[in-house]
């Protein structure tokens, strides 16, 4: 029994309408890369925060679309946290904003779903000079 509640939990699944042909799961991580994906869209967003795993599979060649997003299915509903690095200048609640409604938007036509929650968590600010810094450390 605890077996098959936690099972449920790791897969969020849906059913639509009578037609019987089954059932459809989706993974948490699914979640994570499409609103990863959606986040990282919005312009003033200078890069996901991950952690050094997630930085070192990126150097060599890999893409982690999910860097930087937490999702949660809980009995309310899904809980989406994004912790981003925001360019300077840009205004932050504004761009938090199009961050939130770019992920509500990109997870109802991906999955059918509706976040309850899309928090925003902006851990810092990228200044023009660190971007080009990092661009030249790639190219070496």
């Amino acid at each position: 029994m605890a077996e098959n509640q936690n099972q449920n939990q790791a897969l969020l699944q849906m059913s639509h309408g009578k037609d019987g042909l089954g059932k459809i799961e989706i993974a948490p991580e699914v979640i994570e890369v499409i609103a990863g994906i959606a986040a990282s869209e919005v312009e003033g967003v200078a890069q996901m925060r991950g952690n050094f795993a997630s930085g070192v599979v990126e150097r060599l060649g890999k893409k982690n679309h999910g860097k930087g997003v937490k999702v949660e299915l809980a009995e309310e509903g899904i809980q989406v946290d994004v912790y981003c690095i925001m360019q300077f200048g840009v205004s932050i609640p504004s761009t938090a904003q199009k961050i939130q409604d770019n992920i509500r938007q990109a997870l109802l036509n991906m999955t059918a779903l509706e976040a309850d929650e899309v928090n925003i968590h902006v851990v810092g600010v990228q200044f023009e000079n660190q971007k080009n810094e990092q661009e030249l450390e790639e190219e070496q």
